[in-house]
């Protein structure tokens, strides 16, 4: 069984994918090819967004935004504790401080509760991750952020085709940004991402920082980076979002099979009323998580702890975390959270086997 089955969403598409690489490698435009174009234009439409800029992956994505906005060493930015490293580390690689705020323990995502008591007068933002595909308090965020003049980045790497009342992931901030690696809910066949806004001033910005600031060919306005996606990349994705509804349809059916088999004997996800989830991931959690996971691997099941560190616990991050300051939320959900195979072709079968290992060993344990 594969964690994320690649090969079986490529033998599904596999025609309209070889014609879609065939056409770029034919043409030999592999760099700025009009399919950068194209996908930036049914990005934008598929999120009701006035511009997707597409870039060589989601670290890219956040970097070039928080250069957009402008962001200064010494200025701080809030952060999620219980998260993947890329928006605190792209904070710090650009002079910044990411100041990290606790977690809920129902959907893992920032406690709205306690953000405000991280504002200083050095707060410049606020990244807002979604995680395993539900998004944010992204609602509550935003008036937050109006409140104390701050700005708000969506980290939507695992959440691209969630929705908040039928607004969708990556279409509700100031800025947002998506990762399309090969095992997001819609990847590539390589590193990729995209920065999403409305507003024109920021994706000018944006088009130039990706293309090492040129405003127009050798004539550089600003110091930028090599931060563009490869046309081969826009072409896959192309074919991939035209399946990317029916894809999401059956993660969802899945996750209704999960959370029907296993509650009872596992804390299953809960969705938030209002929200839909892209499900990246279907993750649980258990005290007997080890366990979980050494049952599942005996039977060739993957899965895979998403995270087993708090951020504010990593060597990287040492000086950016005050003496004595706790984080027992997240702290607890590195100890217990375990991820499970999700994916936009898994089986009724594959779940149930998946379940049955779990159902099995919880009642052994």
């Amino acid at each position: 069984m594969e964690f994320c089955d690649l090969k079986r969403q490529y033998a599904a598409y596999q025609s309209e994918l070889d014609a879609a690489i065939r056409s770029v490698v034919q043409s030999a435009t592999f760099i700025n090819g009009d399919e950068i174009r194209l996908l930036e234009e049914e990005l934008a439409g598929y999120l009701e967004v006035k511009h997707a800029l597409a870039c060589g992956s989601g670290t890219d994505a956040l970097l070039l935004s928080l250069l957009a906005l402008g962001l200064c060493p010494g200025d701080e930015v809030i952060c999620p504790a219980f998260s993947f490293i890329a928006p605190a580390s792209m904070v710090a690689l650009c002079g910044g401080k990411p100041v990290f705020a606790e977690v809920s323990p129902v959907d893992f995502n920032l406690d709205v509760s306690r953000i405000e008591e991280k504002i200083t007068s050095k707060t410049r933002g606020i990244i807002a991750v979604s995680l395993f595909g539900q998004c944010a308090g992204l609602d509550e965020i935003n008036l937050l952020a109006a409140k104390h003049g701050l700005w708000v980045i969506e980290d939507g790497a695992q959440s691209f085709g969630a929705a908040i009342s039928g607004r969708k992931s990556c279409g509700m901030t100031d800025v947002a940004t998506t990762s399309f690696f090969p095992a997001k809910p819609l990847g590539c066949y390589g590193d990729g991402g995209a920065v999403f806004t409305d507003n024109d001033e920021l994706a000018a910005t944006v088009r130039q920082l990706r293309a090492h600031g040129q405003e127009k060919r050798y004539h550089h306005r600003r110091i930028g980076i090599n931060g563009r996606m490869d046309t081969l990349q826009a072409a896959i994705l192309r074919v991939k979002l035209r399946h990317f509804d029916e894809e999401l349809k059956v993660r969802q059916q899945a996750a209704g099979w999960y959370t029907s088999l296993l509650k009872g004997f596992v804390e299953t996800p809960v969705v938030a009323a209002g929200k839909t989830s892209s499900w990246a991931q279907y993750t649980i959690r258990s005290k007997n998580r080890d366990e979980l996971k050494v049952a599942l691997a005996e039977k060739n099941i993957p899965s895979t702890v998403h995270y087993p560190l708090p951020l504010p616990r990593q060597e990287a991050f040492a000086k950016d975390v005050q003496p004595g300051e706790q984080f027992p939320v997240s702290g607890e959900l590195c100890k217990t959270v375990l991820s499970l195979p999700m994916h936009g072709m898994i089986t009724e079968e594959e779940v149930r086997k998946v379940a049955g290992v779990i159902v099995e060993t919880v009642g052994k344990v």
